[in-house]
């Protein structure tokens, strides 16, 4: 219970941290009067999906990221490309959601749609399901205001701004910063690794093409090192590999201890620890999993606020995949 408190404290200190003119739009129970329903529906589905498809989840909170980091949350990653436009979800960045996830979201618009015709946006959706995406593996219960409308534009070339895995702390401290998030926020949301699984690609660079004369990455740990190269044996393998491997859906703290063990399993996951003020935060992290989950529960909110429409702009999509 304590952490569930922290983590609703946490929550309302996000809300204070936007800026005025989105607190005013974006609110805890925005669909209260509207659609009393609609979170509880969402909720559902999730489950009815997760049911079947146990990892489903860490799709559902990457879509989430990748839709907020281009154009803000407006739901632009679910739309399907069309009349020769290549959409955000068909971007190669992009191609390792699975299709699962996507009708996830399309059923959940259905019920709501039935439900409350015209009145819950797809962007809302996404943030909501990531929400109970973390709840499901364990990261607690946090609330997550409503209010976004969705976007009518999706390019796949904007998918240029999403972070890599092959980043710098550098690097990646400024993508957030463009997007209004410090650094802590950047260390606390890659937390969201702790589920979920990577394609050798992603990382095949630390195995094959380092400088180091072995060709591995020296930042890696060499037993760890090892054991993905038989999960990889080419730099070119289309294997899948858990990214926290001793807790896959386990939504804790163990990628913060990997990373202290030289077992981050991307560059931009082991560079979180490259200066000692980051380092401070891994540690912390590391140490005391309900800091973890709170803090996390706090860059959620404030980063589903980026560039958020609001309001008069934008529009609530029928289908999600299609501009109305």
């Amino acid at each position: 219970m304590a952490v569930l408190a922290s983590i609703v404290v946490y929550s309302c200190m996000a809300l204070c941290l936007m800026s005025d003119a989105v607190a005013d739009q974006l609110r805890v129970g925005f669909y209260s009067q509207t659609c009393p329903t609609a979170e509880t529906l969402i909720r559902q589905t999730f489950n009815d999906a997760v049911q079947k498809t146990d990892d489903i989840g860490a799709d559902l909170l990457r879509m989430h990221f990748h839709d907020c980091f281009v154009r803000g949350c407006d739901g632009s990653v679910l739309i399907a490309s069309a009349n020769g436009n290549t959409a955000e979800k068909d971007a190669e960045i992009n191609q390792t959601i699975e299709e699962e996830a996507f009708q996830v979201v399309d059923k959940a618009k259905a019920k709501l749609e039935a439900a409350c015709p015209g009145v819950i946006s797809c962007a809302d959706i996404l943030a909501f399901i990531a929400r109970d995406s973390v709840a499901h593996y364990g990261g607690g219960f946090y609330d997550v205001p409503g209010g976004r409308r969705d976007g009518r534009i999706s390019l796949a070339s904007d998918t240029s701004e999403l972070p890599g895995p092959d980043l710098r702390l550098v690097q990646l401290t400024q993508i957030f910063a463009r997007k209004g998030l410090t650094q802590s926020d950047m260390i606390t949301l890659s937390g969201a690794h702790t589920i979920g699984i990577a394609h050798c690609s992603a990382f095949a660079s630390r195995l094959y093409n380092s400088s180091s004369s072995s060709g591995v990455d020296p930042t890696l740990d060499a037993a760890y090192a090892a054991q993905l190269k038989q999960q990889c044996p080419t730099a070119g393998s289309d294997t899948e590999v858990p990214m926290d491997p001793p807790s896959e859906l386990g939504f804790d703290n163990s990628y913060y201890q990997g990373i202290l063990r030289h077992r981050g399993l991307f560059t931009s996951d082991q560079t979180l620890v490259s200066t000692p003020a980051a380092a401070a935060q891994v540690n912390l992290f590391a140490r005391n999993s309900a800091v973890f989950t709170s803090r996390f529960a706090l860059a959620m909110v404030r980063m589903g606020s980026i560039g958020v429409l609001t309001g008069s702009n934008g529009e609530i999509r029928t289908n999600c995949r299609v501009p109305n």
